[in-house]
């Protein structure tokens, strides 16, 4: 049955845009690639994240729309002759003929696919497909004058190799083997329409087809590649620009040869170098570490005249430079937080037109360098911030102050933690106070239900927890980070952490029947256990009687109506191994965290994500379980519902093996919502016991869900990288989507 879905629904035109959602938030916050301005109109652009979305813009960066294809897009390609086609490079190898409206797998072919792999910890995808000759586009070049020749390169099994197709991608022929895995492939217009000249460039040359023969152009000896761009011009001829740790290389004649140019200065890094495909004497370059007239800049250099000099015209060091006109990031983070361009992307009709993307922001500088503005933000009059929809943050949850309806947090990765004043319209960095090195990452924040301006928040240097990536190479115990706390709606915090160690603490919950003014608070912190105060936050106390785990890796807590305390230990182990020390583990406690007993899980299920307590019985539990990493989507996920306080579990929802958390409406106990990272957010209407797709969210990796307390029909949905969306929880609207349609409600 899977398969004839995936074939079925990859063949028609399928939406990949946010259908009833928009996103929410300040903009940027993560890295972002690909910078690729459209041939027919300079206004066109489309940008890809680390975070699996896909931006485009149709007004020159001023505004954003996400699309999302099954991944991280590692490449984009726009049709030299037809105005709205566009290619996109994934797992596979997509094309859309509306300008990213709707797009179509056009390899390896629908029928050819055999299942789609999400058995990672991130649910990452790999398409099976028999037979696949090809293996992985990593690269593609479209024919100047003719729309249905297609060069691509590609990975198979370490294997490199070129492709060659007359027929849109239907059908390929293997055309030789490549030294390495290509980057980057250039098709010269100005070469024999029968017989064209190509380029295809790698991290140790460059591979030429010239006047038909084929030649391995090797880099200078020793000479790794790191990036390569390549103009085409009736004064300048083909000119090839690369960047490798020794500097910056020039060849002038198809790479046969290669010469130095150097930047003004000395010791400069670089990293990112594009030309304009039409103006090849005309290139821009990402450098760091550059020492000029005494001190160290990093920024983006210029040439005009084919790499005979350069002219530094991005150049800041700590402070701003007056040309850089950023949004929130350099003020609030610092000028060095999002570096210099990790790439660039050149106008091929307009040399003074060139994107930057780095690790927080895409800038953008339409006349030659001399100013650059940051294209993820907008400034309103209030001095705040409002997203372009070039949204790329990692962020836990949306949430309210309880005596202001206007006041709105948004507990971030990397970038703190966020606070609206205006609903939701515009955002500013609210972490005044917070230790530097805890500043990264805020988890939760939560509110004291009769104090008014009164909050706690956990805030950590590390972000990105539970993901095991973050223990794989380090040490738990060298986690930094505590509670702090603030007494005017968050404005400003102060640490308050006495006889709390050092710590990632990724939760904390309060208790609302203990006194004011010495509240009762829990907090999970991973690597050291539960932690308790009894006297508003001032003090801490760990309490892990009878949690046997060595640097217990608590996550979540919950807590019933009547008392009793949970805790989800997250797992450590990422082989598909059960009932080893690497599971994870669900504690509760009956005597407000002073002991703790294990809550047996369900069957082939070791990784409890979160937990969630029906409001009016204290016995119905809601467990979001994550899949160990075995079979095609995994195993042992989904959502569990107990009646019996978890002596016994049954699986209610299995369709999604990758479930972040479930959460329940305040309004209508009855109505539950989950996410989690197979694209797909949820929604039940009866407690539970049967589940739909919420249609048009299709982010891969979402988090959580929350209501809209102020329209019952709309909700929010945090994201691991794709900010937070807003729209409809519910509603006819079905448009095919191609992230999981096997995940298509009913199916």
């Amino acid at each position: 049955m899977t398969l004839i879905l995936i074939a079925v629904i990859c063949t028609t035109a399928l939406m990949a845009y946010a259908d009833n959602f928009t996103v929410v938030g300040p903009g940027g916050g993560g890295a972002m690639y690909h910078a690729t301005i459209s041939p027919h109109d300079r206004n066109e652009v489309l940008v890809a994240c680390d975070m699996t979305g896909a931006y485009i813009s149709h007004d020159g960066g001023h505004s954003w729309r996400m699309f999302n294809l099954r991944g991280a897009v590692r490449f984009f390609t726009f049709d030299p002759i037809q105005l709205h086609t566009i290619y996109a490079g994934t797992q596979g190898l997509w094309r859309s003929t509306d300008d990213g409206e709707s797009w179509k797998l056009v390899w390896p072919r629908p029928s050819t696919i055999r299942s789609v792999l999400m058995s990672s910890d991130h649910a990452d995808e790999t398409i099976v497909a028999d037979p696949n000759p090809m293996g992985e586009i990593v690269a593609l070049a479209i024919d100047p004058a003719d729309s249905q020749t297609l060069v691509a390169g590609a990975v198979n099994k370490s294997i490199s190799t070129v492709f060659l197709s007359k027929d849109a991608g239907s059908t390929w022929d293997r055309i030789r083997d490549l030294p390495d895995a290509p980057q980057k492939i250039w098709i010269d217009s100005r070469s024999n329409k029968s017989d064209r000249d190509v380029y295809i460039a790698g991290k140790r040359g460059v591979t030429v087809r010239y006047h038909g023969q084929w030649q391995d152009r090797p880099a200078p000896k020793d000479v790794t590649f790191t990036d390569s761009s390549a103009g085409f011009s009736a004064t300048q001829g083909i000119v090839l620009y690369a960047t490798s740790d020794v500097g910056i290389f020039l060849s002038k004649d198809g790479g046969v040869s290669w010469t130095l140019s150097s930047l003004p200065g000395s010791g400069a890094k670089v990293r990112a170098i594009a030309t304009s495909l039409n103006h090849s004497e005309s290139a821009y370059v990402s450098y760091s570490h550059l020492r000029f007239h005494g001190r160290t800049w990093m920024g983006v250099a210029r040439t005009r005249n084919g790499g005979r000099s350069w002219m530094l015209v991005w150049k800041e060091d700590k402070t701003a430079s007056p040309n850089i006109h950023d949004a929130w990031i350099s003020k609030q983070i610092g000028v060095e937080w999002g570096e210099n361009p990790l790439e660039l992307g050149v106008a091929e009709q307009d040399p003074d037109v060139c994107y930057g993307t780095d690790f927080g922001r895409t800038m953008i500088t339409t006349d030659g360098g001399a100013t650059w503005n940051g294209a993820y933000s907008t400034k309103l009059a209030s001095g705040d911030w409002v997203s372009t929809g070039l949204d790329v943050t990692t962020n836990y949850g949306y949430l309210l102050d309880p005596f202001d309806a206007s006041r709105r947090f948004i507990p971030t990765t990397d970038i703190g933690l966020f606070r609206s004043e205006d609903k939701g319209h515009s955002w500013t960095r609210s972490v005044d106070g917070v230790p530097k090195k805890w500043s990264n990452t805020t988890y939760w924040v939560t509110f004291d239900p009769a104090v008014r301006g009164r909050m706690w928040g956990v805030m950590s240097g590390t972000h990105d927890l539970p993901r095991p990536k973050m223990w794989r190479n380090r040490s738990v115990t060298e986690y930094r980070g505590g509670v702090c706390s603030s007494v005017d709606g968050g404005r400003t915090w102060r640490p308050s952490n006495t006889g709390m160690a050092e710590t990632a603490p990724t939760h904390i919950l309060l208790d609302p029947s203990s006194p004011v003014g010495r509240r009762t608070l829990w907090v999970a912190a991973m690597g050291r256990g539960v932690y308790k105060s009894s006297d508003d936050g001032v003090t801490w106390v760990l309490k892990n009687q009878g949690i046997v785990q060595n640097e217990p890796l608590a996550w979540r807590l919950a807590r019933a109506g009547d008392g009793t305390l949970y805790v989800a230990i997250a797992r450590r182990s990422e082989d598909g191994s059960i009932g080893t020390s690497g599971d994870g583990t669900l504690y509760k406690s009956i005597d407000g965290a002073e002991s703790w007993t294990p809550v047996k899980l369900p069957a082939e299920v070791n990784g409890p994500n979160g937990l969630t307590i029906d409001p009016h019985d204290a016995n119905r539990l809601y467990l979001a379980a994550w899949a160990r990493a075995t079979g095609v989507h995994g195993t042992g996920g989904g959502i569990f519902l107990s009646e019996d306080g978890g002596r016994r579990w049954r699986n209610v929802l299995d369709r999604d093996q990758h479930v972040y958390d479930v959460t329940i409406d305040p309004r209508d106990a009855s109505t539950l919502y989950a996410a989690g990272f197979e694209s797909s957010a949820w929604r039940s209407n009866d407690r539970g016991e049967h589940w739909t797709r919420i249609p048009g969210f299709n982010f891969k990796w979402g988090h959580r869900v929350i209501p809209d307390p102020e329209d019952q029909k709309m909700i929010y949905i945090s994201t691991f990288g794709g900010g937070v969306w807003h729209g409809a929880s519910s509603g006819d609207k079905r448009r095919p989507d191609i992230t999981t349609p096997e995940l298509e409600p009913g199916r």
